[in-house]
């Protein structure tokens, strides 16, 4: 079977699939647009997807009166940091973004993939972090970038 477009996403819906196949992956393969993947009942399928939209958690590739297949994101390893003011944001934000390393926010977080180089900075510069496996509902992206 091959998938060309998403559905919709199980968070949108009213009730819960009755029937449900997962399709597990990393954060960053939710930005592949072509890709061969198995779901956990060991179904093959082909994802071709059109246009620029990415996977996200709870996607649904397939849906019929009893079955449903849908994206699950693994849980990433990350450094969850937490400044305690506008200073150490911007701070931690100009070393994240020499090192060219992409973030996500939530509420008042900042999240970066686990680097063992980052936690050694933030500990240097005081920042409240901690490193925990968090399920990401969007890839980290990398922003094309040179220094021509």
């Amino acid at each position: 079977m091959i998938i060309e477009k998403v559905i919709g996403n199980v968070k949108q819906l009213d009730k819960a699939p009755h029937h449900v196949e997962r399709v597990y992956l990393r954060s960053d393969e939710l930005v592949k647009k072509i890709q061969r993947v198995k779901t956990d009942h060991g179904k093959e399928l082909g994802i071709r997807l059109k246009g620029g939209k990415d996977l996200k958690d709870g996607d649904i590739l397939f849906q019929d009166e009893k079955n449903s297949i849908v994206i699950s994101v693994i849980e990433d390893d990350v450094l969850v940091i937490k400044p305690t003011s506008i200073r150490q944001m911007g701070d931690i934000a100009h070393q994240l973004g020499n090192r060219h390393l992409p973030a996500q926010f939530e509420n008042d977080e900042m999240i970066v993939q686990f680097d063992y180089l980052v936690e050694r900075l933030l500990v240097e510069l005081a920042v409240p972090f901690v490193r925990e496996n968090r399920k990401m509902n969007e890839a980290f992206k990398h922003i094309g970038h040179s220094h021509d």
